[in-house]
């Protein structure tokens, strides 16, 4: 912290008070209280380098936007989804306006809206917005991109939580499919796919698929990370406790 406050004093120094790089500290500086779990005071950082960015570029800029999203970051870390809705609302409404309605950071704050809902239980609405999203980064980035994998990934934990097994299921493979395409076979990303498409068919009973996929994740992992990883002995033990499963229902 201290390296930061030195940072700022010496850019309010060069440059005065109102001054992108003086925004920049006083955000970096609220990024630190943060990770600190100081929520309070890291929201007077981000609210005073929002300000300064207000003046210094305008209400209608990127950099506004972002100091939105970082505000509202913060809210919703508190729990304070109100104020944390009301942030990202701030920041969709700009980034539309400035970049247009199909660009990756519009995509970006349909998703921060959306899980927002998702954590207040209002799926229809959190699907709704997720799936706006969706649609963007298909435009922006084409069907084979890890953004796609894991916008497929997040609309994949709203039907889980509204119990709809197969369409969760099927937001899963398509999100598998992209990370193998995109990454190989051997790579954590593509045993992260696996290993949370093994949770679902374990939710659905369907144990013999379950197992399988954690012996996958269990070599994968193993391969990459050693057979003492953590994620190794996960992915191990979950193959053993729906193998147990599997055994108990027969």
């Amino acid at each position: 912290m201290r390296m930061h406050q030195v940072t700022l004093d010496s850019a309010v120094e060069q440059h005065g008070n109102d001054h992108q790089n003086v925004a920049a500290c006083y955000c970096n500086i609220g990024c630190v209280y943060q990770s600190q779990g100081e929520y309070d005071e890291a929201l007077v950082q981000h609210q005073k380098s929002l300000e300064i960015e207000i003046r210094v570029v305008g209400c209608e800029h990127e950099r506004v936007a972002a100091s939105y999203d970082n505000i509202g970051i913060v809210y919703d870390k508190q729990g304070d989804y109100k104020n944390a809705l009301l942030q990202y609302q701030k920041s969709l409404e700009i980034r539309t306006r400035v970049l247009g309605c199909d660009s990756a950071e519009v995509a970006t704050a349909y998703k921060n809206i959306g899980s927002l809902y998702g954590k207040q239980g209002d799926y229809k609405n959190a699907l709704l917005q997720l799936q706006k999203g969706h649609k963007i980064k298909l435009q922006v980035y084409g069907c084979d991109h890890p953004e796609v994998a894991r916008s497929y990934h997040n609309i994949r934990i709203i039907y889980g939580f509204q119990g709809k097994g197969e369409e969760a299921l099927n937001q899963y493979r398509q999100s598998l499919e992209i990370n193998i395409r995109v990454y190989g076979q051997d790579h954590p990303s593509v045993a992260d796919s696996k290993f949370s498409t093994g949770l679902v068919y374990k939710e659905r009973k369907e144990m013999d698929m379950a197992r399988e996929l954690f012996l996958e994740c269990q070599r994968i992992y193993s391969k990459v990370y050693g057979p003492s990883h953590s994620m190794t002995v996960k992915a191990a033990s979950s193959a053993q406790r729906v193998s147990w499963c599997a055994e108990q229902s027969v």
